[in-house]
């Protein structure tokens, strides 16, 4: 078991965020904030996702008075992402959002985070102080001649302490990089620095393969150390594939328990069925689970039974079809034009079994 860092407890909206709480991934939208309608489909996908948290743009006054309309139709905390005009993050407060994201080195000066820190402690919204290796402020760049851990963590903590000195508390951290070395280092400075949440991220990380590659490395590296309490993996492209991918992260190093975990052999000379097209169609049916369940597709006689029988459910298959195991007992013979479906079936069928006596 991974022993987590002692973090101070906040609260987003419902959402209890650091210590002994479960990390929670979150997602940011990439539709226009202003079009509520489009913006709230999207988060009620996210939802569905197992998404805990989510962002906005806030670009201009018009889409920060379309918060308060996107919150009514969601249900999970809503986030503004506010960036060098303070008044915008006065406007999403009045608008009820839950918590807002700063950048330090963008928002203004001490007075203006000031009047942003006084509303937020009237209206109980959290803050995150949003630290970008892109973005520092000048001051730090001229004295430290680049981007560097303690650059990033000194900025960090120039805006914890400006918060706290005004009675704040509700804060949270990122020290966000797109260079993983860089990101690790400073995460792992700041949490020896401080006792404040952790949002843990990998910025910029690209497309779906390398942006999930990086942030598998970064985010796994700082998480086996006990390092975050809320995370999102930055990828170009859907982001319901941010939600997915973070919570794999989390289901890989034991934190995190959420729907169908896929085991899959990457076949070889001795696999003798068509299986890549049976565990991409039973992962995809599988998606909408939310009971944590070990599905197996496997594709040959070596490592196949064992596997297939270590899972929840799980085929091990041979010439022609394969063996359907349930909880390591074999059930029957399944031909390959049947093996999804009934793979499918009896994992929607353990599922519901289980939900039912959890409900009991």
């Amino acid at each position: 078991m991974l022993q987590r860092r002692k973090s101070r407890v906040i609260h987003v909206g419902r959402l209890a965020i650091g210590g002994d709480n479960p990390v929670s991934v979150q997602s940011m939208t990439n539709t226009d904030t202003w079009d509520v309608r489009a913006t709230v489909a999207q988060i009620l996908e996210l939802e569905r996702a197992g998404c805990e948290l989510v962002r906005v743009a806030v670009p201009d006054m018009e889409a920060a008075r379309k918060l308060s309309a996107i919150k009514a139709g969601i249900n999970i905390p809503l986030v503004a992402d506010i960036h060098f005009d303070y008044r915008l993050a006065l406007e999403a407060i009045e608008q009820g959002v839950d918590g807002l994201r700063l950048n330090p080195g963008n928002i203004g000066g001490p007075d203006r985070v000031r009047a942003v820190v006084r509303a937020a402690r009237e209206r109980q919204v959290a803050i995150r102080i949003g630290v970008n290796a892109g973005s520092l402020e000048k001051e730090l760049l001229a004295r430290y001649g680049r981007p560097t851990p303690a650059a990033m963590v000194e900025s960090a903590m120039s805006q914890v302490r400006l918060l706290a000195d005004m009675g704040f508390d509700q804060i949270k951290v990122s020290l966000k990089a797109t260079d993983v070395p860089l990101m690790l280092a400073a995460y792992r400075l700041m949490a020896a620095t401080s006792d404040y949440p952790l949002h843990l991220g990998v910025t910029e990380a690209g497309t779906a393969i390398g942006g999930t590659v990086k942030s598998s490395v970064g985010l796994g590296i700082l998480l086996a150390e006990g390092i975050g309490d809320t995370l999102r993996v930055s990828l170009t492209g859907d982001p319901v594939q941010e939600v997915i991918v973070g919570f794999e992260i989390l289901r890989a190093l034991g934190l995190r328990q959420r729907g169908v975990e896929l085991i899959s052999c990457p076949t070889c000379g001795r696999c003798q069925i068509a299986l890549v097209p049976v565990a991409e169609e039973v992962e995809r049916r599988l998606r909408h689970l939310t009971t944590p369940l070990k599905v197996a597709v496997m594709g040959c006689e070596v490592n196949g039974p064992g596997e297939a029988r270590m899972a929840d459910v799980g085929v091990a298959g041979g010439r022609g079809g394969g063996l359907l195991f349930r909880r390591g007992e074999v059930i029957r013979k399944v031909s390959l034009a049947e093996m999804a479906d009934v793979l499918v079936a009896e994992a929607e069928r353990m599922a519901q079994e289980m939900e039912s006596r959890a409900g009991a």
